[in-house]
């Protein structure tokens, strides 16, 4: 079929007149078919996914329960618009309860349909052309796609071993400074699991100050915290000056499907974001806002959930270390990320090397049906989500000796 003149409208922000050309696979896309193609091959073997990082329960029933009485109120079936007093109220109670942080519910809190969404928004509150967004790599990589749709540019800095995958500052060119106006940050990190700490924050703080930049904290899984306490960084003095936070509730409260979170810390950029997400959706549905409202009332919910990760990672990292792997107990999240293996040598003395992280995750699913995702954006590594499907322990450690007894087939090479 020969191209409409539609081909030619397309922006160039998705690819001008080439949108839908190219042969380029995206990661997770071709995760995606390897998955398919394994299973095809082997229907009788069941797939162990320790890839997306989504929660394998259900939000918890008083939660669940809440959004069905909501729902049946007529009073909560129009327009959010930018959100309900009851769920920004439950927001700073959780910020105080859980973070020792007091805000404004009125004017330093602001609900999101999730942290991708308010990531996708915030760029359209600072970014030009020619500006610079300052992202760290490996991570998520949204609101630099979005920073390059408004015509800026991303400086992409490097999360290294070395550095406990924490920023290196003085790595950022003075030219990159003077154009930059935000750095987004990610803490508890997807995907090595480092945390940050109170000294990096105030640092953090000081540097964007000097340089006079804002700071997002993307604080996703900043409650599921396995070793000493959550942290966040409008517990740094100063720190709401400069910057502000997104929380979710789909990785704490198990609700990833229902989208809904906040940003909140400094209200000039809490009033910002509303202005333009008021132009951007409708709002999440109140009754899933009041639902949220009644998760967050019950912080012990979160820590019920990070006390099951806590175990799971407990019994990978002991298999993988059998296995000649080197992965370390993170303080909080629910990934594993080490470096992948140069190579895998069989049982029979098949020896099949590993140039790429990537190259490990798909041999990996296609040779033991495990799947796993390669992040090779600062070294390859591999990164392994606890959140297998297993209802209760000793589902938990069938799945985990699965692991080991599909991986023990090969000896591995670093």
């Amino acid at each position: 079929m020969a191209d409409s003149y539609i081909q030619d409208l397309f922006a160039e922000r998705i690819g001008g007149k080439n949108y839908g050309k190219s042969n380029a696979i995206y990661k997770f896309e071709k995760i995606k078919r390897a998955k398919r193609a394994a299973q095809a091959l082997n229907p009788n073997l069941p797939l162990i996914d320790m890839g997306v990082g989504e929660p394998d329960e259900m939000a918890f029933p008083e939660v669940v329960d809440a959004l069905c009485s909501a729902a049946r109120d007529p009073r909560n079936r129009g327009y959010a618009d930018n959100g309900g007093p009851d769920f920004k109220k439950a927001a700073a109670g959780y910020m105080r309860a859980v973070f020792g942080v007091s805000l404004d519910p009125e004017a330093e809190i602001l609900h999101s349909m999730g942290s991708k969404a308010a990531l996708s928004i915030l760029p359209s509150c600072f970014i030009n052309p020619g500006d610079v967004a300052i992202m760290t790599v490996p991570g998520y990589p949204v609101f630099g796609t979005h920073t390059k749709y408004l015509g800026g540019e991303v400086f992409n800095l490097k999360l290294e071993e070395k550095n406990a995958f924490l920023p290196d500052l003085a790595q950022i060119p003075n030219d990159i400074l003077k154009r930059a106006k935000v750095m987004v940050v990610n803490y508890p990190n997807n995907p090595t699991g480092a945390s940050a700490t109170q000294e990096f924050f105030k640092d953090l703080v000081s540097f964007a100050k000097k340089n006079e930049i804002v700071i997002v904290s993307d604080a996703a899984y900043s409650s599921l915290v396995f070793d000493g306490d959550p942290i966040s960084i409008l517990q740094t003095e100063g720190a709401k000056d400069v910057s502000v936070e997104l929380h979710s509730l789909s990785k704490s409260h198990n609700m990833t499907g229902w989208r809904i979170g906040w940003v909140c810390g400094n209200p000039l950029i809490v009033k910002a974001y509303g202005d333009v997400k008021d132009n951007t959706d409708s709002g999440q549905f109140l009754a899933v806002q009041l639902a949220a409202a009644k998760g967050l009332e019950n912080p012990d919910i979160t820590r019920q959930i990070a006390a099951k990760y806590s175990r799971r990672v407990d019994k990978l990292v002991k298999v993988l270390k059998e296995l000649g792997f080197s992965p370390h107990k993170p303080k909080a999240s629910f990934y594993l990320y080490m470096p992948s293996p140069k190579a895998a040598v069989s049982k029979d003395g098949k020896r099949t090397e590993f140039k790429t992280g990537e190259d490990f995750s798909q041999w990996m699913i296609s040779e033991h049906l495990i799947s796993t995702v390669p992040w090779d954006d600062a070294g390859g590594f591999v990164r392994f989500s606890v959140t297998f499907e297993a209802r209760g322990e000793k589902a938990e450690d069938d799945v985990v000796k699965e692991i080991g007894r599909r991986m023990s087939t090969c000896k591995y090479e670093f």
